[in-house]
């Protein structure tokens, strides 16, 4: 098996992006998963529901950067009873790995070549659209088999969902295929992260409508759930049957104002080791397109990691990493696979030293949060962009 990652590797695991410390001896750059963080954020988080309230951890895209099939293990010790992903290889690949809890797919499953994969696999899909309910039923029909189904209703979102006022139509068509079984019947939150729940508490009312109506037509669903992290930290009577949290696991609030709800900790760092370390002269540019120029003679490091790695571009001349517990900054275009960082201000810098990107280092501690503030969008999205040649190193330090 070939590796990306320089040098040698000692007993390379079966999956090459989740590797032990242990087993890694030197490595460019890597990203560190605090097992324990991960385990108590799950445990606070079950402390909020109500006793019969289940948690189904949400860990589509690679378990928002953090690597899926360990994140998965390590949820499910902690205590959550089912899984949340996106696409058909997500589930795959945990069940590759025996994962044998209840996964659910939030996302679009459409052929009839993915709907024998999902019987295959065990995995229960989301239905949102008529065209789908014939497919499933042609094909399980034909398998002789009988698929778990999720109904998702569009209550606001304006994504993938039947509407919301179609439900009960929706449902009784589903119950007409004696192939399929509904597990559950669920809607997704637009704006449970805004202080003004005025669009959420309207979402909540057509949800609410939608059962009643199907109640009152002697139909009881088996399972409902409404709401995500936000909606969780904010408000136990949007619990139902389940809560589907991704965000807060990995240890960040979807919002501010929601801070004070939980104490949780953040579960990933991002580490990278000094390739090499020179004295340029004042007048000196750096880095492709001169975009920083020395105002004097100034001491730079070589921080072996780039953009390739899921450092944004646009975070050039404005990043800060930690060094010896000091905030530095970055100078310069950050390049494909290495960025630049002055560290005049440190003496006797080594090549082979650690440099904090993203965690705790002595006093300071940089966030996703800090990024998506300076870059104008969401800590969801800076978790998910780290590249998966960045390995995933488990740890247990908390």
């Amino acid at each position: 098996m070939t590796f990306s990652i320089e040098p040698k590797i000692i007993n390379p695991p079966k999956n090459r992006h989740d590797y032990q410390l242990s087993e890694v001896i030197r490595y460019r750059a890597w990203v560190e998963i605090d097992r324990s963080a991960l385990q108590q954020n799950v445990r606070k988080v079950k402390a909020l529901l109500a006793p019969k309230t289940e948690l189904m951890a949400v860990i589509k895209a690679d378990a928002y950067g953090h690597g899926a099939v360990k994140v998965a293990n390590s949820v499910l010790e902690a205590g959550a009873q089912s899984l949340a992903i996106a696409t058909i290889g997500e589930g795959i690949e945990l069940r590759e790995a025996g994962i044998v809890a209840p996964i659910m797919i939030l996302g679009a499953v459409n052929t009839p070549e993915e709907v024998a994969a999902l019987a295959h696999w065990q995995l229960q899909p989301t239905l949102v659209q008529i065209e789908q309910v014939q497919i499933f039923a042609s094909v399980m029909r034909r398998l002789e088999q009988r698929l778990p189904v999720h109904i998702k209703l569009d209550t606001g979102m304006s994504r993938l969902g039947t509407p919301w006022h179609n439900g009960t139509k929706f449902v009784e068509q589903v119950l007409e295929a004696p192939n399929l079984k509904i597990a559950s019947i669920y809607s997704h939150f637009a704006t449970a992260d805004d202080p003004n729940p005025e669009i959420m508490q309207l979402q909540r009312q057509r949800f609410q409508q939608a059962i009643a109506e199907l109640k009152s037509k002697g139909y009881h669903p088996p399972c409902l759930h409404l709401a995500n992290s936000a909606a969780t930290l904010s408000d136990r009577s949007l619990h139902y049957d389940r809560v589907r949290v991704g965000l807060a696991l990995y240890g960040l609030y979807p919002a501010d104002h929601l801070t004070d709800k939980v104490p949780l900790q953040p579960v990933l760092q991002v580490k990278a080791r000094i390739a090499q370390v020179k004295t340029i002269a004042a007048g000196s540019g750096v880095s492709y397109g001169h975009q920083y120029i020395a105002a004097k003679d100034t001491r730079i490091a070589v921080v072996g990691i780039g953009y390739a790695d899921g450092i944004p571009r646009n975070l050039s001349n404005r990043l800060k990493v930690s060094l010896r517990g000091r905030l530095v900054p970055q100078i310069g275009a950050i390049t494909m696979d290495q960025l630049m960082i002055d560290v005049s201000e440190i003496p006797e810098v080594k090549t082979g030293e650690i440099v904090t990107l993203i965690g705790k280092d002595g006093s300071q501690c940089i966030t996703a949060d800090d990024w998506a503030r300076d870059l104008g969008t969401i800590s969801w999205e800076i978790l998910c962009g780290f590249k998966h040649r960045l390995p995933r190193i488990i740890i247990s330090n908390s």
